[in-house]
């Protein structure tokens, strides 16, 4: 008797949220964590391919202007201090913020957004000049090199949007500025997804922040794909998630090491899906 052929689904794909490209749905958090190792090979490819963390600056060409951020690579001797130097997925999540607007995929201009775990704040301050309010939020001990690096970067003159430093605990109750007069339109993070411990914490705060028309953006790096599992699985509860697929991300900024997803509240997820 011959054996009968068995097709294998292709995942489905859907615009989530206010990004208008595609998106492959995370249906499993198993499945989906095999498709970014067995395929990707993150841990084979090169690690800091857009950064330089013994560096105390880092330069960018974003929006037009030379961005400068400050970095304290002896902030990195201290335990679970990862915030003070740039990481690849920050500069690929900035990167991609600013394609994403150039292909009309994305608009920014005159959105409310709260960048979690802003570290030297690349990603939050790249926003604000592409048009967005922006609340760049961190650990209270991370704030001035954060404040810094926002001072520094609007000195040149005026922006499309405007940029601002405020104090945020993951877990904690959220300052009521965040969300009113009304939740924000987009809440992104680079680097968020680094350990077990942190991912109750950082869903709690995401549940927070979050309204019917909110878009989540977070890029990270792949380097345990038991924190990944787990952080997905749970997420997947609350939220519908799509995979960005590196093609559509900046041509000059792609790494097999960083990963990008889309979150959309479930509750409202009926009315936020494109198929």
């Amino acid at each position: 008797m011959e054996e009968q052929e068995h097709e294998v689904e292709a995942p489905r794909s859907a615009h989530l949220g206010a990004y208008a490209g595609e998106t492959r749905l995370v249906e499993s958090a198993e499945e989906e964590v095999m498709l970014l190792w067995g395929l990707g090979q993150p841990t084979s490819q090169r690690q800091n391919a857009f950064v330089r963390q013994s560096s105390h600056t880092l330069s960018l060409d974003c929006c037009s202007r030379r961005l400068t951020l400050l970095q304290s690579p002896s902030s990195m001797s201290t335990p679970g201090v990862t915030g003070a130097v740039m990481w690849d997925s920050g500069v690929v999540l900035a990167k991609f913020l600013e394609h994403a607007v150039d292909l009309s995929q994305l608009s920014l201009k005159g959105t409310r957004v709260v960048e979690l775990g802003a570290g030297c704040g690349l990603a939050g301050i790249v926003a604000a000049l592409l048009g967005a309010e922006v609340v760049l939020t961190d650990l209270p001990d991370r704030l001035k090199l954060l404040k810094k690096n926002v001072d520094a970067n609007f000195e040149d003159g005026p922006a499309k949007g405007s940029a601002r430093v405020s104090e945020l605990t993951w877990g904690d109750d959220i300052d009521s500025e965040l969300v009113e007069p009304s939740h924000p339109d987009f809440v992104i993070g680079s680097d968020v997804i680094y350990c077990e411990a942190a991912v109750n914490d950082l869903l709690i705060t995401l549940k927070q922040l979050c309204g019917s028309h909110t878009t989540i953006l977070l890029a990270g790096e792949l380097r345990n794909d038991a924190v990944v599992e787990c952080f997905l699985e749970a997420a997947l509860e609350d939220f519908t998630i799509g995979c960005i697929d590196q093609q559509q991300w900046h041509p000059d900024f792609r790494s097999n090491r960083v990963s990008l997803f889309v979150l959309v509240k479930k509750i409202e997820a009926s009315t936020q899906i494109d198929f």
